[in-house]
C-alpha cells in the first residue's frame, strides 16, 4: 500500500483518499456499488450485498401504504427506480437476483392489494371479478391468515400483480 501510494502521490500528482484506499483480496472490495469474483479463472462483477440491501430498503419505502399513492403510482415509481437500478448494475451477473427480487416484490403488491380490500365482501367481490368461483371465493375471502401468508399462497396467485 505505501509504495503504490508513494506512487500515485509523488509521481502523479494525484491525492489519495487514505480511509478509502486499500489493498484487499478481490472478495472483500466494494466499488461504486460492486463487488468482484473469479468464475473460471476470470474476474467477473456482481452487485455487493449492501447495495441489495439498499435497493430492498427502497422498494419497501416505495411500496409503503402510508404515503397515500395510487396502486397506479406505486407501480409507475416502481418501474422508473428499478429500470435506472438496472441500468446502473447492467455490467454485473445478476440474473437470478433479479427474478428473486421480481417474485418478492410482486409478493408485496399482491399483500398490498389485498389489505386494501380489507372487508370480506370487498374480498369476495373482487375475487369474483377476477373469475373465481362463488363458493371457493367466499372461502377465500373468510382466509384468517394473515396478509403476507395469504399472499404467497394460491390466493395470491389470482390475485398476480
Amino acid at each position: 500500500m505505501l509504495n503504490i501510494t508513494d506512487f500515485i502521490e509523488n509521481k502523479l500528482c494525484l491525492k489519495v483518499n487514505r480511509e478509502k484506499s486499500q489493498v484487499a483480496y478481490i472478495l472483500d472490495v466494494k466499488f461504486l456499488g460492486y463487488s468482484f469474483y473469479r468464475y473460471k479463472g476470470e474476474c467477473r462483477l456482481r452487485i455487493h450485498p449492501k447495495s441489495i440491501a439498499k435497493m430492498k430498503a427502497k422498494i419497501k419505502e416505495l411500496t409503503a401504504r402510508s404515503n397515500g399513492w395510487s396502486n397506479e403510482r406505486r407501480k409507475e415509481a416502481l418501474s422508473q427506480y428499478i429500470k435506472g437500478w438496472v441500468q446502473y448494475f447492467r455490467l454485473a451477473d445478476m440474473k437470478s437476483l433479479l427474478l428473486q427480487i421480481d417474485a418478492w416484490y410482486r409478493r408485496r403488491l399482491r399483500m398490498i392489494i389485498w389489505k386494501q380490500w380489507k372487508r370480506i365482501r370487498t374480498k369476495f367481490t373482487n375475487l369474483v371479478k377476477l373469475g373465481v368461483k362463488k363458493p371457493k371465493s367466499w372461502e377465500w375471502s373468510n382466509t384468517s391468515k394473515g396478509y403476507w401468508h395469504t399472499v404467497n399462497s394460491f390466493i395470491g396467485i389470482v390475485t398476480k400483480v
